[in-house]
């Protein structure tokens, strides 16, 4: 559909779901998938499939509430077929990951290390 001669687009829209409970990890899914892909059922079935013959879960909380670990945040990911990867700054990150082909990466740094532009450099 075409827009009206002289008319402003859009902005995009963007995806956010807020904080409830101890829902951080499904959130959080959610926000970067930009879709409500993950519910608290779907995370602690992971769970479930994680640790599927522990009576206490060590990947979510013991009250139910979520609090979901990585490993959960891993998973879902993974069945996607997606990945998180583990990142520390003693590897050269942006070079290994780009070296491996076409890839997308998100990459959240502190508003200091974006005004230094230092997450560009290896050092």
């Amino acid at each position: 559909m075409s827009q009206a001669p002289g008319a402003q687009p859009s902005p995009p829209t963007v995806y956010h779901e807020r904080q409830r409970l101890e829902l951080c990890a499904v959130h959080a899914l959610n926000n970067v998938l930009q879709q409500q892909l993950f519910s608290q059922e779907a995370a602690d079935e992971i769970c479930k499939r994680l640790a599927p013959d522990s009576r206490l879960n060590p990947h979510r909380s013991l009250l139910g509430t979520g609090n979901y670990d990585v490993n959960v945040i891993m998973a879902a990911l993974q069945g996607l077929g997606l990945a998180a990867v583990w990142w520390d700054r003693r590897r050269a990150f942006l070079a290994a990951a780009l070296a491996q082909g076409l890839c997308e990466v998100l990459l959240v740094v502190t508003k200091e290390v974006e005004e230094k532009g230092s997450w560009l450099r290896t050092d």
